[in-house]
Parts: structure tokens; C-alpha cells; sequence
């Protein structure tokens, strides 16, 4: 058998000596006068106080924790100090302990208040309500003094003054039980009382009362699973005293130490016995029900517990049983409870030790913990994917590679805490497996690297995934673990440059490609220290240490690059390849061989963006603190020297030929122009004059009409930057007058010649001169002028109205058209979604330029009306369509739905304050979804209907009993055949309703007070019917404020039930109608409300009894533990048996068996476990009595 896992520090263990281990072994007499002992012996046991008799204490009767009582009440001290969490917990237990010890009944009043104070009651319990009472009766009581101005307790209340009274509210538990641990929890008094009292109160409807019980007794069961697990190994110790001392010769055998062990044993299993009857009074009375608790903060208590007993104790609570409740509550619809399903098996696989007992569990809930990476919630995602990690360390064997490809492809994800854990687990699968190196043996380097063949691996992953463009996710996803595998960027410059080994099967061309991408990738992320766009939530401030692990990445891989570099350059010059040359880069040796092997890329590739990164390259170089920079500027100016004198030569030619330039001339002169824009995008060109000569081409292109696009568009383009870098200098420093005539001489002509190319046939020489001409009004308008450059005023550029016009006809003609009718793709491309999402950005970019130049009032701002005049007219377009068969699938609806979802959004999650905003919108909506009648005619749906499909998007939002009101209210609007029909045509009308009708049985706050008006408790007001007026908008306001639900709801077992009342007959929770209808109509809307909850409960029962019956089914079959049905989450929180009022000391009826500790590994007699398997038949066969409860 395992060994169990290993005790806490703060226990101790039963030794051969009796040693005194905590404040309640200090008894020297209990309140009826008799001895008691550190451990019960057979004796020890005390009966049970019968109810007459609580109260007779001894001599401590009117003092609790030093503190005089009341009128019976006590002052709650315990409340007091765990919520101040400032003393230590230990002295406040030993406190409450010595209380006890004078006298128990006033303690255990003491603890009770304590209890209920922090659910948030204000009520108290008197002594004289413990002595004779039962329970259920006092829980009653507090129910009924239940006081919610809000539905906001300890637990849920936010502020520093709360934040730490949850852990403190645990520790004073955990601490409790564990000063009480040898003796005073075996007195067959305090731990009944308490645990009947929790067991009664997590059965509460009140919210507040089922959520602070359930965590403390929870928390009450951690605790006793450790006092099992130290009761466990007092056992074994014992046990193995005992063994040792009988095998001794009968000479040096000491009887009386044997007798002595064989007691001690004795009564450390009367104990064992007494904690596995107080755990399966917790178990079957607080877990089996709460775990399927409709609020998602009990079920996740419950199994976070599980968890932490199964891996505490493992030899008593690791088995299929307890098992099976974790599995069926990861299919849980709150990420919260799934969230801590994962993680307590994760605490169970980190255990290798304890596979074997999770075999059959992984076999059953393996695929659904798969389809979990993919969750909603991106922490449940994270933490199945660790999971599957773990499983995976564990065997490979269990994992399909159907599953590892779920899991593969993740590492893509735009969720970086996703994309890391499925990384990891890529790196676990793929990269563990290394080639061992020999012990003493020079370490291999390159391409003989232990390294080459994981690098590989990784070239071949990325190729397979096919998601070329990603490789900076795919290595950002690997980088924490690991790291040292991508950057070892030796072994990527040898597999690339070396020729391969004997044997070793070369990288084709499309692989070298991939290798070169993901080791630019690596070079990055190692130089930057960020994700790639889309990853990151912005800049992170790094530790000492990551900046200084960046610092050593920069000065090795400049170290490496600086000599692999140029034959990298020689060997792969391609257009996608020059993104190396980075600033990070800077190379220290060969020089010249690296200058050579730009230079060569810019005289043979002419891609935009080749050409920019060698530009970049070049200004990384050229600066002035470097020490080459001399040699770096000399080679920058003869390519530039040569590459503008080869533009002014071929320009002239060219233009001197006319119509009679043929297409290589026009190549020659564009790709020239191309490679000398790219530059003067980040080189100053002052020097060489370019204005002149491209203002000439385009003055050309103006005259003839025949220039080609591509000429144009360059040709703007350069001259748009010698213009800004012209500005740039006057900018800086002292400007002569001269320059500042020349600099507005250029940019007037420019921006006239930008006009006349706003009526050019081509359209993107028209989009290409409506940007720069939209950039130089903004730039020269009067805000140039601001922050101390009131030298530049005579620049300030003011346009005429004719531009203005020419500018707003531009937009209305080429942004505000269908785009059908947009005609820039070419190649009968129309269809292609690509093409037509890239011209809609275009467009889109060409209105922000516009719409920035209203906003600075470069233009008038009268024109902004034009533009909001197309929007109108596009909204009543698409809401005419919006008619009697409309597409609800389509774009346009399908965005006015999302606009109302996010706009619901906005009225936040306090439901009370906006209340009347939803009500109020709910209440107009419906009144314009049915204002204008069918145009078919009587029968047919409402002009308006569609609305009611975005109304329910607002649904969300109305509190549980407006929504009762709100649907009463669409009811005035219905026919009854409206009710029948099921016609596409009618979906907005039933998926309005159904909206309505969900949720009503969700407790969002308290079940029993929905929503209550201050300063008003629920059971001292009854609700008033509000008062009649013709004015619609007032009754609605009243009505509003009334909930629509009975005035005192019946509470659950906890409580004594009485007779169903019936609902308050002077409630009126309708909109005023007519007064000679208004009596009529309120009375068919309780006919019709009274109807339907009959018929919701008839349902409910059948429904019950159906699953019971499948149940029994699948039982008599001999369905296993783990079924294929998963257990459901029952949203209904009256889940436990109303039959179980009786006080839990009376004794508890349960069906599920009981929890059964493991015996001691050296005791023969009890070598095997007794089965432990809970029948959910049980469970489920308890709720469906509880639901016939309710209906009859």
C-alpha cells in the first residue's frame, strides 16, 4: 500500500510517552465533575445532553471569552476578532477552549452566533432558543430575522476591511479542530452540534446561510482528514511498537508495556471510528447536495475540498467514488468550478505515485479534459492543457496523437498564458527526448550539436502546421521552456551554411526558408524581451536579471552575425530574409563584405520592402557615435550618388521619348524611383535635388495623360518626403527667409498638383494623392504653429473651398459606395473575402484622414454633416430591409445585435441602480416592436417584430422578478394565436420570451429575499398593490418596485413547512389598462400565471421521475462507476431531502455508504479496503422525493 502522504508540521504524534499536545488535553474535570484523559479510553464516551438539560453549567454559566452576558445575548466576540484577523488565531481558539472547559453550552452558543454572524444574520440566538429548540427551528428563526438591505455578506462584501476575512474564517476552523483534536471532539457534543448546525444551514434557501455553512464545513472536513491521517500513522507507529516488542525473547517481553500499546491502539481506533462518523455526517450531508449548488462559488468550495482531501489522504478519499463527483462537475457551465476541477487534479497527477489509482478515471474523462483547451474561459484553458502536461509526464501511452494535435496547434493562439501552456506541452512531447552525450567527450557544436535534430523537429512542426506568417508565436510559445534550444543560433548558421554529414539527408529549400524565419524570430524576441503584436498587454518592466540574460543574448548574437552574417547574405538573398539586418545587429568584423552584400540587394531586388529594411539597415549603421560610421556614410553616398544619377539620366530619356518609350525604359526608370523612395524614407536626400525632377514627371503625367500608375504613385510618394524632411530641418533649427520661401513654393505646387490628380482615371493614383494631400493640409495647418515655431507661420496652408470640395466628393464617391460596386480589385476578384476586407480598410483609412482633418478644423466644419448624412442614409437603408422576412443571419442584423450586446454592456452589474433604465427600455421596445401592424394583414407578424431578437440581448440585465412583470407586460400585446405560432417569422417573439423566462429560477442574490426596498424586511411589510392612474409610465414605475413573487417563499428542510399560502390577491403586478378592462384582464393574468406554475411543476416532476427511472435503469444493467451520462448540475437549490428535519444528533437516515478510512498497514486482520462506492441512484432517488414534496 502507499505510504500516506506526509503530515503537516503543526501535528504531532502519539508517542510511547503520553505527552500533553494541545490546550484541550488540559481537562482535569468536565462539567458533570468525572476525570478525563489526553485520549478517550473505553469509558471516556459521554452520552449526549438531553434538551432539558443544556444550560446546567458549571461555575463559568455567566461569563463566555471573559465577557458578560446580556439578557441572554452574547457580545459575538469571536465575529469580533476573526474579522479584524489582527490576533493570533491559536490564542483565540485556546480562549474559546477554555470556555468551553466551564462551561459548553454557553461556548457552543458562543460558536453558533459566530456562525451565524458571519452568513451576514442579524439575528441572535438566546440561550434560551439552544436549550429548547431544535435546529431547524432555530434556523427557521434566523431566516426569518434575516435582514437583507443588500444581498451583500461577509463573504462577498468588498473592501480592504473584508479582504482577509474569508482566510481568516478557514484558519479559525482548521485551528479549532486541530486544538480540539484529542479529546474534545470525541465528547459526542460539541462536533454533533456543529455539524448538525452547518448541515442545516448549507440547506437553507438563504444564500447567504448555504454559502458561509458550506465553506465552513468544508474547511471542518479538511481538518478532519488530517486528524484521520495522524490518527492513521499513530496507528502504524503503534502497531509497529507493538510487533516489535512481542517478537522480543519472553525473558526481555515487558506485559505490561504490550497490554499498555494494545489499548493505546484500541482507543486510537474508537477515535479513527468516531472521525469516519463525523466525515460521513459532513460528506452526505453538506457534499452530496452543495456540490450541485445553483451558485458556482458553493459547487467550487466543494470541489476544491475534494481535491484536497483526495491528495492529503489518498489511501481513504483516492478511489473512483470521491472520483466521479470531479468529473462530473468539469461539464460544470461556470468556468469558476471548472477552473478548480482542473486544478485538483492537478495536484493528483504531479503524483507519479498515484497513477495507477487515476487509470480508469483518465480512460473515462480523458476526452473531455481534451476538449477543455479549447474552453471559453482561457484559464480553464490554460490549466487543462498543464494537465494534459501532466498526464503526459506520467505515460505517454494515454495521450492519442489525435489528442497531442488538438493540444499542437494552441501555440498559435492570441492568448499567450494558452500559447505558453500548449508550448510546454509541445516541448515535453516533441524536444524531451535527447541524445545523451558521452561523459568526458568534447561537447559537440553546429551541426554535430545535440541540438540539430530538435531544430529540425521544430522546422518540420512549423511547416506541417502550415501557418507560415506565424512563427513568432510559434516561437514566443516556446521560448520559456525552451529557451536554450532557440537560441542556439550556432547550430542554426551551421545547418544552413555547412555542407551535411555522411548520411545526413540535406534541408530543401522550403525548409531553409522556415529555419530562417523562425531564427529571425528567435533573434528578436531574444533582443527585444516582448511578444509579438497581438500577445502582449504592453510593455512589461523587466527584472535585473532578464535585463541582464538580454544584454549577454545581444553581445553573443552580435558576436555570431557579425562573421555569419554576409555568407548568409550571399547564399539566401531574398526579399524576406534582409529583416536580420536590425539595429541589434551591429557588426564589429567584415565590414566591408557585409556593405557589399547590401549593396548587391539593392541593386537586384526591388520589393518595397527588401528595399526598406535595407534602408534601415544603412541608418542603423550611419551613426555618428559608432566608429564606423565614416566608412558606413562614404558607402551610403556613392549608392546614393549612383542611384539618383541613374534616376535624372533615365527620366530624361524617358520623358524625351514620350509616347514612344517602350515598357523596359518605364521599368528602368520606376524600379530606379522605388529604390530611392525606400531611402528618403529614412535618409535625408536634401543634397541631391529630388524635387525638381519628380515634380517634372508629374507635371509630364498631368500634360499627357499616359504616365504609368505605379511612376505616379512612387513619384507622390518621394515628393511627399522631400517636402517633410525639407520641413524637418526648418523645424530644428534657425530657418533663413529664403528657405522658408522655397519650402512654401514647393509644398503649394505640390498640393495643386495632388489636386489635379484627384480627377485621375486610375483610381489609385487618386487614393494615393488624396492621403498625402489630406497629410500636408494637416501638417501645415495653423497647428504647426503651436509649441514655440512661430517662425513657421508663413508656411501655415489654409485650403480654398474648391479643394474642400474636391476633397468631400472624393469621400462621398470612393468611401460611401456598396461594395459590389467597388471596382479596384482586379482579375474578376470580386468574391475573393480577402480583397474586399482589404478594400474596406482602405476605405476606412481614407475617411480617418478625411475625418482628422474635420477635427482640427482644417476644413469647415459644416462638411462633418455630410458625412453623418451618409451614415443616416445607410442605416435606414439596412433598416428597411430589417422588414417581414428578413435574414436574421445576415451581416447587417448580425451587427445591430452585437451593437446592442455590447451596448447592454455598459449598464455594468449592479442591477438595483439600473433598474429602472432596463425596465424602462424593455417596456418602449415592446411597444415598437408590435406599433405598426402586419403589412399582410390581420394573422401575419407585427412590422416591427425583428426588434424584439435585439431587445433580448437586454434580458440579461433585468432583475429575476422584472422579468415575470416584463413578460406579463408583452402579454397585453399578444393574441392567443401569436402563442401558437412557430413560424421563422415569429422566432424574435419566442426568443424574447424565452429570454424572460430563463434564469427566473437563478439566485443571483437570495433566494429567498429577491429584491427587498430598504430599510424593509422581507417578512414585516407585505407587498402593496400600487395605485390606479391613467398615466402608464407612473404604474410601470410602480410596478417596477414590486416584485412579482410570493411574499414569503417556504423555506427547505431546515425549516418546519406550513401550508402553502397563496399569492397576495391585492397584488396587481400588470400595466394599467383601461378601467373598463383593467379588473377582467388582471384576473385572466393570474388565471393564466396560476396555470403555468401548475403546469412548470407537473413538468418538473415528470421530469424527475423520468431520470429516476433511467437511473434505475442503468443500474439493473450494471452500468459502472463511471457512467457515460455525466451527473447534471441541478440548478434547483432545494437539491437535499426536505424528509431530513431532525436534529443530525438524533442520528442520519442517508443511503450513500459511508466513507470508510483505510486500515493500518500493519494490521492483519483488516488488510483489504472495504468497497467505497457511492450509488448516485441514491442521491438522485432523495431529490426526486424532495420535488414530489413540493408539488403535492
Amino acid at each position: 500500500m502507499i505510504a500516506p502522504p506526509e503530515i503537516p508540521p503543526e501535528f504531532s504524534f502519539a508517542q510511547d510517552t503520553d505527552t500533553r499536545f494541545s490546550s484541550d488535553t488540559e481537562f482535569s474535570e468536565d462539567p458533570d465533575g468525572r476525570s478525563t484523559n489526553s485520549t478517550k479510553g473505553k469509558g471516556g464516551k459521554k452520552g449526549k445532553k438531553a434538551a432539558g438539560e443544556k444550560g446546567k453549567g458549571g461555575k463559568g454559566a455567566g461569563r463566555i471569552n471573559g465577557h458578560h452576558q446580556e439578557n441572554g445575548m452574547e457580545n459575538m466576540m469571536l465575529f469580533e476578532v476573526v474579522k479584524l484577523g489582527r490576533s493570533a488565531m491559536q490564542s483565540v481558539v485556546d480562549d474559546w477552549i477554555e470556555s468551553y472547559k466551564h462551561d459548553r453550552d454557553g461556548a457552543l452558543l458562543d460558536l453558533i452566533n459566530f456562525f451565524i454572524q458571519c452568513s451576514g444574520c442579524k439575528g441572535v440566538v438566546s440561550g434560551e432558543m439552544f436549550r429548547n429548540m431544535q435546529n431547524s427551528e432555530i434556523i427557521r428563526r434566523m431566516t426569518e430575522e434575516f435582514d437583507e438591505d443588500s444581498g451583500d455578506y461577509p463573504l462577498t462584501i468588498a473592501g480592504p476591511q473584508w479582504k482577509k476575512f474569508k482566510s481568516s474564517f478557514c484558519e479559525f476552523i482548521s485551528v479549532l479542530v486541530r486544538q480540539c483534536q484529542y479529546s474534545i471532539i470525541y465528547d459526542e457534543y460539541m462536533m454533533d452540534t456543529v455539524i448538525s448546525l452547518l448541515t442545516g444551514l448549507s440547506d437553507s434557501q438563504v444564500r447567504a446561510f448555504r454559502h458561509t455553512s458550506t465553506l465552513a464545513a468544508m474547511k471542518l472536513m479538511t481538518a478532519l482528514v488530517n486528524v484521520a491521517l495522524n490518527l492513521s500513522i499513530n496507528m502504524d507507529n503503534t502497531q509497529r511498537q507493538y510487533e516489535a516488542e512481542r517478537n522480543k525473547m519472553v525473558a526481555k517481553r515487558a506485559n505490561d508495556r504490550l497490554e499498555l500499546l494494545l489499548q493505546k491502539r484500541k482507543e486510537l481506533q474508537e477515535n479513527q471510528d468516531e472521525i469516519e462518523n463525523m466525515m460521513n455526517a459532513i460528506f452526505k450531508g453538506v457534499f452530496v447536495h452543495r456540490y450541485r449548488d445553483s451558485i458556482a462559488e458553493i459547487r467550487a468550495i466543494c470541489i476544491e475540498e475534494i481535491g484536497v482531501w483526495m491528495k492529503l489522504y489518498s489511501d481513504a478519499f483516492l478511489n473512483d467514488s470521491y472520483l466521479k463527483y470531479v468529473g462530473w462537475t468539469m461539464h460544470d457551465k461556470q468556468g469558476e468550478v471548472r477552473l478548480k476541477c482542473l486544478t485538483a487534479l492537478q495536484g493528483l497527477y504531479y503524483n507519479r505515485e498515484l497513477n495507477a489509482r487515476l487509470e480508469l478515471f483518465t480512460s473515462r474523462f480523458k476526452d473531455r479534459i481534451v476538449s477543455m483547451t479549447l474552453d471559453k474561459e482561457y484559464d480553464v484553458a490554460v490549466q487543462a492543457i498543464k494537465l494534459l502536461t501532466l498526464v503526459l509526464n506520467s505515460t505517454d501511452e494515454v495521450l492519442t496523437p489525435e489528442d497531442c494535435e488538438s493540444v499542437y496547434h494552441l501555440v498559435y493562439s492570441a492568448h499567450r498564458p494558452v500559447a505558453v501552456a500548449a508550448g510546454e506541452f509541445l516541448f515535453k512531447k516533441l524536444f524531451s527526448q535527447r541524445e545523451p552525450e558521452e561523459e568526458g567527450a568534447p561537447k559537440r557544436r553546429g551541426r554535430q550539436s545535440p541540438n540539430a535534430n530538435l531544430i529540425k523537429t521544430t522546422v518540420f512542426f512549423f511547416l506541417e502546421s502550415e501557418l507560415h506568417e506565424h512563427a513568432a508565436y510559434l516561437v514566443d510559445s516556446l521560448w520559456e521552456c525552451g529557451a536554450e534550444l532557440l537560441k542556439d543560433w550556432e547550430c542554426m548558421i551551421s545547418l544552413l551554411l555547412d555542407e551535411p554529414l555522411p548520411g545526413e539527408e540535406a534541408l530543401t529549400d522550403r525548409q531553409e526558408t522556415a529555419l530562417i524565419e523562425i531564427m529571425l524570430c528567435t533573434v528578436r524576441q531574444a533582443a527585444e524581451c516582448h511578444p509579438p503584436v497581438g500577445r502582449g498587454t504592453g510593455k512589461r518592466v523587466m527584472t535585473a536579471k532578464e535585463k541582464k540574460t538580454q544584454l549577454d543574448d545581444r553581445t553573443r548574437m552580435t558576436e555570431l552575425f557579425a562573421v555569419a552574417l554576409p555568407p548568409l547574405l550571399a547564399k539566401v538573398c531574398y526579399s524576406s530574409f534582409d529583416k536580420y539586418s536590425s539595429t541589434e545587429l551591429l557588426p564589429l568584423g567584415h565590414l566591408e563584405s557585409l556593405l557589399r552584400q547590401i549593396r548587391e540587394i539593392v541593386e537586384k531586388h526591388t520589393d518595397t520592402e527588401v528595399l526598406e529594411t535595407c534602408s534601415k539597415t544603412y541608418h542603423a549603421l550611419c551613426n555618428e557615435e559608432f566608429t564606423i560610421f565614416n566608412r558606413v556614410d562614404i558607402a551610403r553616398s556613392q549608392l546614393l550618388d549612383e542611384l539618383v544619377d541613374k534616376f535624372n539620366r533615365l527620366l530624361e530619356d524617358f520623358l524625351q521619348e514620350g509616347e514612344d518609350a517602350d515598357e523596359d525604359d518605364a521599368y528602368q526608370v520606376l524600379s530606379t524611383l522605388k529604390r530611392i523612395t525606400a531611402f528618403h524614407n529614412a535618409h535625408d536626400l536634401s543634397g541631391w535635388d529630388l524635387f525638381t525632377s519628380n515634380f517634372k514627371l508629374l507635371n509630364t503625367g498631368i500634360e499627357n495623360g499616359d504616365m504609368p500608375e505605379q511612376i505616379v504613385i512612387h513619384s507622390l510618394q518621394c515628393t511627399h518626403y522631400v517636402i517633410l524632411w525639407h520641413l524637418a530641418k526648418l523645424s530644428e533649427g534657425s530657418s533663413r527667409k529664403d528657405d522658408l520661401v522655397t519650402l512654401r513654393k514647393q509644398m503649394r505646387a505640390f498640393c495643386m498638383m495632388c489636386q489635379r490628380y484627384l480627377t485621375n482615371v486610375n483610381t489609385a493614383v487618386k487614393e494615393q494623392a488624396f492621403t498625402i494631400l489630406c497629410d500636408l493640409l494637416l501638417i501645415f495647418s495653423h497647428q504647426m504653429v503651436s509649441g514655440g515655431r512661430e517662425h513657421l507661420e508663413p508656411l501655415v496652408y489654409s485650403p480654398e473651398d474648391s479643394l474642400q470640395s474636391e476633397l468631400l466628393s472624393f469621400i462621398l464617391n470612393h468611401v460611401f459606395i456598396d461594395q459590389d460596386d467597388d471596382t479596384n480589385s482586379t482579375d474578376g476578384q470580386q468574391d475573393d473575402e480577402a480583397v474586399k476586407i482589404e478594400a474596406l480598410h482602405k476605405r476606412r483609412n481614407l475617411l480617418a484622414a478625411y475625418c482628422k482633418l474635420i477635427i482640427y478644423c482644417v476644413v469647415e466644419m459644416k462638411t462633418g454633416a455630410d458625412i453623418f448624412k451618409q451614415y443616416m442614409r445607410l442605416f435606414n437603408e439596412m433598416l428597411s430591409e430589417l422588414g417581414h422576412g428578413f435574414d436574421r443571419s445576415s451581416s447587417a442584423f448580425c451587427g445591430i445585435k452585437e451593437l446592442a450586446r455590447r451596448f447592454s454592456l455598459t449598464f455594468g452589474l449592479d442591477q438595483v441602480k439600473t433598474r429602472d433604465a432596463i425596465a424602462m427600455l424593455h417596456k418602449d421596445g415592446i411597444e415598437f416592436a408590435f406599433k405598426e401592424p402586419s403589412p399582410q394583414g390581420e394573422g401575419g407578424p407585427p412590422l416591427n417584430l425583428a426588434f424584439l431578437d435585439i431587445l433580448s440581448e437586454f434580458s440579461s440585465k433585468l432583475m429575476r422578478q422584472d422579468k415575470r412583470t416584463v413578460h406579463m407586460y408583452l402579454e397585453r400585446f399578444m393574441t392567443f394565436q401569436m402563442a401558437l405560432q412557430r413560424e421563422d417569422c415569429w422566432l424574435p417573439l419566442i426568443s424574447y420570451r424565452n429570454s424572460l423566462q430563463a434564469g427566473g429560477d437563478d439566485d443571483t442574490m437570495s433566494v429567498m429575499s429577491g429584491y427587498s426596498s430598504r430599510g424593509s424586511s422581507i417578512r414585516s411589510k407585505k407587498t402593496k398593490p400600487p395605485a390606479e392612474s391613467s398615466s402608464s409610465s407612473e404604474v410601470w414605475q410602480q410596478s417596477m418596485q414590486t416584485p412579482v413573487m410570493m411574499p414569503s417563499p417556504h423555506l427547505t428542510s431546515t425549516a418546519m413547512r406550513d401550508p402553502k399560502r397563496g399569492r397576495d390577491d391585492s397584488y396587481m403586478g400588470v400595466y394599467p389598462l383601461p378601467h373598463d378592462q383593467q379588473h377582467s384582464q388582471v384576473t385572466w393574468m393570474l388565471a393564466q400565471r396560476q396555470q403555468e406554475e401548475a403546469r412548470q411543476q407537473q413538468e418538473r416532476a415528470m421530469n424527475y421521475a423520468k431520470l429516476r427511472t433511467n437511473l434505475q435503469h442503468a443500474i439493473r444493467r450494471g452500468t459502472g462507476l463511471m457512467e457515460e451520462d455525466e451527473e447534471p448540475i441541478v440548478e434547483d437549490v432545494m437539491m437535499s431531502s426536505e424528509g431530513r428535519m431532525d436534529d443530525l444528533n438524533e442520528g442520519m437516515d442517508f443511503d450513500t455508504m459511508d466513507i470508510d478510512l483505510p486500515p493500518s498497514k500493519n494490521r492483519r486482520e483488516r488488510s483489504e479496503l472495504k468497497p467505497d462506492y457511492f450509488d448516485p441512484a441514491s442521491i438522485m432517488d432523495e431529490s426526486v422525493r424532495s420535488i414530489y414534496t413540493l408539488c403535492t
